[in-house]
């Protein structure tokens, strides 16, 4: 697994967590970065994921919720909403990541951690995403 895929993978922990413990996702992040406990300290790449989607929160929200044809925010299972969040921040603002890989990385998260389902889903959700980018900018 490559070092961004683990940060990918510590991005969405980040965000499930502090999602099931009804915290705010930036005082979880400070506080693992304050204390890393037993585990490897985040690193660089993981932070960023987690406060870009943090800063865009809203219109990433926005985005999922119209384009996921039939599917609200709170219906999608938590693991999903995370791993769509991350992939969507790094489809629509991360410059450095070409879409094919964000949406190729957010389809492996959900394969190994979410429904059967679920692969397809947010395939179909980011390549649509991808694909209506240049109309949002």
């Amino acid at each position: 697994m490559s070092a961004r895929s683990k940060a990918r993978k510590r991005a969405l922990d980040i965000l499930f967590e502090a999602e099931q413990r009804g915290v705010n996702v930036e005082s979880l992040l400070a506080e693992r970065l304050a204390h890393p406990g037993t585990e490897a300290p985040l690193n660089e790449y993981t932070v960023e994921l987690v406060q870009g989607v943090v800063r865009k929160w809203v219109a990433i929200n926005e985005l999922l919720s119209t384009y996921s044809q039939g599917w609200t925010i709170e219906r999608m299972p938590a693991v999903d909403r995370a791993i769509l969040r991350i992939g969507a921040f790094e489809v629509l603002y991360a410059d450095d990541v070409p879409d094919a890989v964000a949406i190729s990385e957010a389809v492996a998260l959900a394969k190994s951690l979410s429904t059967d389902d679920s692969p397809t889903f947010v395939n179909g959700l980011l390549a649509r995403l991808a694909e209506v980018k240049p109309t949002l900018v």
